[in-house]
């Protein structure tokens, strides 16, 4: 059981924060398609900053040693250079979408079609491969959190929960998990979530009222690249062995359909991407599974094959999607360009 927690929560936290960002752009107005591309983006910066600061000897020598406080220090400023340039990155589709007035649809899918090409094409030039990784040794490792960070011993009992939470966990999962339920009260209890969310719904009347529509929805879309930047960066970290290869498994259109079940709410959208974490963990990790911890993988048992196992996640995002598509109200004036002169 903790092992199925445990891994459900490093797919669920990424699908979390990433439609969080697109909750953020939509809210402001804007239809971020994007996620995926920005997400493949993240994933390469933090992947690529965690590679050139191998060259500094403070974070070998602190990788040989277990100083998991310098560790978590280097995870942390990766973190933060993925979402900086995922947010850099979201520019273009703001410009686009804002200054341009194009079609937002357009610009979304434009980007998720440039950013596979633009990550293999430097990492090409970067290593000569065709994938992005630690010259030596396992990233991961360096940034997992084990019962001896605490000096504890390998044998040594904290019970259920201590193994599920703070035995071989990631700062990272932590981390994300805060930064959303932050932004989620920035955004439904500041006055800077207000105006971004009168954006979305009536940018007319808020400008009225004196608020730059331009500008906020310049901030959401932003902060929604952010966002998915980083959680590109975490995907990779606890789910890819920290390497970068212009993929991440579709979970960009997941996060999307997350945003949708979760109805743009993001208390909705934790309760939805828990249960996508779900179906994913089974999927990648159904043969090993201990579901009674009596040593019987069950799900391995049962006879289905592998690949109906990989595609649970999809179609169960089918079917939410079929069953809950009448209730969900986007924001009325997502997708459509903002012009000052009409009424």
């Amino acid at each position: 059981m903790t092992f199925l927690i445990q891994q459900t929560l490093l797919y669920a936290v990424p699908l979390m924060i990433v439609a969080l960002a697109g909750v953020f752009a939509e809210r402001s107005g804007i239809i971020n398609l994007a996620l995926e591309g920005i997400m493949i983006f993240g994933a390469f910066i933090g992947v690529l900053f965690v590679h050139s600061m191998q060259e500094f000897s403070v974070f070998t020598n602190a990788a040989r040693s277990g100083d998991w406080l310098t560790l978590q220090g280097l995870e942390l400023m990766a973190m933060a250079a993925a979402a900086l340039m995922g947010a850099v990155f979201s520019l273009l589709l703001s410009f686009a979408s804002i200054n341009l007035r194009a079609d937002q649809t357009i610009g979304g899918t434009a980007l998720n079609l440039m950013a596979p090409a633009l990550v293999l094409f430097l990492i090409r030039i970067l290593v000569n491969q065709n994938t992005l990784m630690m010259s030596t040794g396992d990233a991961a490792s360096w940034f997992m959190i084990k019962k001896s960070t605490f000096g504890l011993k390998k044998s040594a009992d904290i019970g259920f929960l201590g193994e599920t939470f703070l035995n071989k966990v990631y700062l990272a999962t932590y981390v994300c998990i805060l930064i959303f339920i932050i932004l989620s009260i920035v955004l439904y209890k500041t006055r800077f979530g207000l105006r971004l969310r009168s954006c979305g719904e009536n940018p007319q009347a808020a400008d009225s009222l004196g608020i730059n529509v331009y500008k906020m929805r310049y901030a959401g879309t932003t902060i929604s690249g952010a966002l998915a930047g980083m959680g590109g960066f975490v995907y990779a970290l606890t789910t890819a062995n920290c390497t970068a290869n212009g993929d991440v498994a579709g979970f960009g259109f997941l996060a999307l359909a997350v945003m949708i079940f979760g109805n743009w709410k993001p208390l909705n959208i934790a309760g939805a991407s828990l249960l996508f974490g779900l179906f994913k963990c089974i999927a990648a990790a159904y043969s090993s599974i201990d579901i009674n911890g009596d040593g019987v993988y069950l799900l391995a048992q049962l006879g289905i094959s592998s690949h109906l196992y990989r595609m649970l996640p999809y179609l169960v995002t089918l079917a939410v999607l079929a069953f809950t598509s009448k209730k969900s109200r986007a924001p009325k004036a997502e997708g459509i360009p903002y012009d000052k002169g009409s009424r």
